[in-house]
């Protein structure tokens, strides 16, 4: 079998070898997630959470047909400024890389690539998961599937609010994928902090969840494992405000024909208008917070591998 056609920095290549602690990150967020340059902000804002924390950021993107991991300050500003690029997950990434295209990221495309270069841990905003209304559109995001084959932790606010979080709960616990929420009994709703759904498991120190993910390794239990982190309280929408919005903008975009892949973008352009910006801003406070827990994470793997 032909080598995995990856591309790593030489930051990210230095730190793998000597077995330092690193943090895959994705790219939708600077490609689909937020307009220029509010994406590059964020974009670096979050590889310096990582750096605070103690460990490598490792950003990943497919770009013309190369799966790069670790980009340098050029090529992320390239890839913030960037039209047309593609959402890769995946049913795609293979495609991109085939072709010599550009694509960014998503949360199951981002473990693949984190996986094939030997990163444990990866942080994002909040995991892709069943969509509301899914019992007759069968709209379920890929993540969830990825998350059960894949052995990567994920650091995340929990699944984003839009989606149907109690069935997103039972079809991970299907697949077998543990859900812990960090230091809280209650699952996260990605602006918010509860959603009314309680966390399957919970832990409160990095070196627990260190220990629990060596013994799933040693029980030979395939997949990953899903870190809920709550939002910080100083930026948390609160949950009955963000319902009514999350319910305005599913009717709209639903009666406007919107399916597949442009559902989250659309919904989420939309929720930003109606909150005035306000999810923006909680946004980028979540997505940090999930770097520097994942540094935190990453560190204490790294000292159960030596």
């Amino acid at each position: 079998m032909a080598p995995a056609p990856l591309t790593l920095s030489p930051e990210v290549a230095a730190a793998l070898a000597a077995r330092r602690p690193v943090v895959a990150l994705e790219s939708t967020i600077v490609t689909h997630g937020l307009p220029f340059p509010q994406n590059l902000e964020t974009a670096r804002a979050v590889e310096a959470a990582v750096r605070d924390g103690g460990a490598v950021p490792a950003t990943i993107a497919v770009l013309d047909g190369a799966v790069r991991i670790g980009l340098d300050e050029a090529t992320l500003e390239r890839l913030a400024r960037a039209r047309d690029v593609m959402k890769l997950s995946r049913a795609d990434l293979a495609f991109a890389v085939a072709g010599g295209r550009t694509g960014s990221t998503t949360v199951a495309a981002t473990m693949i690539a984190a996986r094939l270069a030997g990163i444990e841990v990866f942080a994002t905003g909040g995991i892709g998961g069943v969509h509301r209304g899914a019992e007759t559109s069968f709209d379920v995001s890929a993540d969830l599937d990825e998350l059960a084959r894949t052995a990567v932790i994920v650091v995340s606010a929990g699944a984003k609010a839009i989606l149907d979080l109690a069935k997103t709960l039972e079809v991970l616990e299907t697949r077998g994928v543990p859900v812990v929420g960090w230091r809280t009994d209650d699952f996260p709703a990605f602006w918010s902090r509860t959603s009314g759904l309680p966390a399957p498991l919970r832990l409160d120190e990095a070196e627990d969840l260190a220990r629990f993910w060596a013994t799933r390794r040693a029980l030979g239990l395939d997949g990953g494992l899903l870190l809920a982190n709550p939002v910080p309280v100083e930026a948390e929408i609160p949950r009955a405000e963000m319902e009514a919005v999350i319910a305005r903008a599913v009717a709209e975009v639903e009666a406007a024909g919107v399916r597949a892949k442009d559902v989250t973008p659309r919904l989420l352009a939309r929720i930003v208008e109606l909150t005035d910006g306000r999810s923006l801003t909680t946004n980028r406070a979540l997505v940090i917070s999930n770097a520097h827990l994942a540094a935190e994470v990453a560190r204490a793997t790294s000292s159960h591998m030596l």
